[in-house]
């Protein structure tokens, strides 16, 4: 047994601190209803919103006038019997109850996570659910949130379990063959030739899922644009222009950016991360010189650079990352387009939405909108896993012990994405569909 579901009953404020009109406390675990029942006289209804003055169980002081309600498991949140108070949101009020819940013979607070990691032990939600709750918690733009909403809603965790299944089905075939192979009846040809045709299925499905150029994951972290150029060339001023704030300090003194600034946009329901950086230029100052080597890794890892210049771009350096680059001539107040791809003048406006439009079709390109499957590196790690083993399968004649391992470690690897690994599928699977006690 897990230290999260060691047989406690935990609790936790479930709504944010500071003064508030209400605050949720949630509790969960086997003295759920007698701890109610202490503080609110006797258990409402299940599942239905109650009034009750609640006392402290040890003193008989009142501690708030609040609704309660009791829910009996296994059908909720975690898969425990489970109560929620709402109280008045007053601090006072909110650290009086949590203090008295702690006081409770077998009742602790909750640790991080513990709620939702019950739900998964309990089989209430799978490891994907669980992070697209987490995922919906931090969403901050439309896509994010309808990508979260899909993984609550267990889009990926069907298809990694309709994967398993199959798998199963294949792995427990294996078996059979491998133990009865010296049975008269069993044609080893046939079901060789038929668990390559399946498992080749399995392992296409696979590769289309894993070839979406990572936009899940991006979409979590947000599509990076990042400002480059010499100094002057207008970059702070340009952030400050897109972010529509002051962000970043404006000088006519080069070299005044050192270090990197970020915002974080909104655009179109895409998150968007705009990051100003140093100026590119030699220069003795080693504080300067790391922040221009800053500039240069962050250039590397950006989604998009728009390279700024205020002159003529002849005279420039030749400019990295060809395919994630473009030109932006600034000042364009100033009469000269600079030569570049998009011209803009942060002082007047000119080509600043053509510039917040061409970002926008950039990231909806490669973020999509919230479509993806693979939302995390964990869940790539675990199909990438399994179709190497299935590549394995499918590499030609093996043993078919390795065989059968391979498939194995498929079914494992899947297992792993959505936190059920075990073999009792298997083994359940391979006693009721074969006929192998004759």
């Amino acid at each position: 047994m897990s230290a999260m579901s060691d047989g406690t009953t935990i609790f936790a404020p479930a709504s944010g601190f500071g003064r508030a009109a209400v605050a949720v406390i949630r509790i969960s675990g086997p003295a759920s209803p007698f701890l109610l029942g202490a503080m609110a006289g006797r258990l409402p209804p299940p599942r239905r919103l109650s009034l009750r003055t609640l006392r402290d169980p040890a003193s008989g002081d009142v501690l708030d006038s609040a609704l309660i309600v009791w829910m009996p498991g296994p059908a909720t949140f975690t898969g425990e019997d489970m109560a929620e108070l709402h109280l008045h949101g007053g601090l006072a009020v909110r650290s009086a109850v949590m203090a008295v819940l702690a006081a409770q013979a077998g009742c602790r607070l909750a640790e991080p996570g513990a709620f939702s990691r019950r739900a998964v032990e309990n089989g209430r939600m799978d490891l994907t659910a669980a992070e697209g709750a987490a995922d919906l918690i931090d969403a901050e733009t439309d896509s994010q949130r309808r990508q979260a909403l899909r993984q609550l809603d267990g889009v990926l965790g069907r298809k990694v379990a309709d994967w398993r299944d199959r798998l199963i089905d294949l792995l427990a075939g294996a078996e059979a063959a491998l133990d009865f192979s010296d049975e008269g009846d069993v044609d080893e040809a046939a079901l060789d030739a038929a668990l390559h045709v399946k498992a080749r299925a399995i392992r296409d499905e696979i590769d289309v899922t894993l070839a979406d150029a990572r936009r899940g994951e991006r979409l979590r972290e947000g599509f990076v644009v990042v400002l480059s150029g010499p100094p002057n060339a207008g970059k702070s001023t340009l952030l400050n222009a897109l972010s529509r704030r002051d962000a970043a300090i404006v000088s006519a003194i080069p070299g005044t950016t050192r270090d990197l600034i970020e915002i974080r946009c909104d655009l179109g329901g895409l998150p968007v991360i705009i990051v100003d950086t140093a100026g590119l230029r030699d220069t003795a100052d080693p504080v300067e010189s790391e922040g221009i080597r800053r500039t240069r890794k962050r250039m590397e890892q950006a989604d998009l650079v728009l390279a700024l210049r205020a002159g003529d771009y002849s005279t420039d350096e030749a400019l990295p990352l060809p395919d994630r680059c473009i030109l932006v001539s600034t000042k364009a107040d100033l009469g000269s387009d600079g030569g570049g791809d998009i011209a803009v003048s942060a002082l007047t406006g000119q080509g600043i939405e053509r510039l917040l439009d061409f970002i926008e079709a950039r990231a909806e390109a490669a973020l999509g909108g919230g479509d993806a499957l693979v939302t995390r590196e964990r869940h790539r790690d675990g199909l990438t896993r399994c179709r190497d083993h299935l590549d394995r399968v499918l590499s030609g004649p093996a043993l078919p012990e390795l065989l059968a391992e391979d498939l194995r470690l498929a079914v494992r690897a899947l297992g792993e994405v959505t936190g059920r690994v075990g073999v009792e599928d298997m083994l359940d699977r391979l006693f009721s569909g074969f006929c192998i006690g004759k």
